[in-house]
C-alpha cells in the first residue's frame, strides 16, 4: 500500500507542477524541472499518507 501511495503521488505531484509551470507561460525546460520538484513532493505526500492509512 505504502509504495502505490508514493507511485500515485509522484505521478500527480509531477503532472500538477508541470501544469502549473505550462500556465504561467515557462517554457518547457523549467516546466520539465518543476515536474521533477513535484515528484519529490509527491514522494513525500505519498509516503506520509501510506504511514497514516498502515496505522
Amino acid at each position: 500500500m505504502l509504495k502505490l501511495c508514493i507511485f500515485v503521488g509522484t505521478t500527480i505531484g509531477s503532472y500538477a507542477f508541470y501544469a502549473a509551470g505550462d500556465a504561467l507561460g515557462l517554457g518547457f525546460g523549467w516546466s520539465f524541472a518543476l515536474s521533477g520538484v513535484g515528484s519529490l513532493v509527491g514522494v513525500y505526500a505519498g509516503w506520509k499518507l501510506g504511514r497514516k492509512l498502515m496505522e
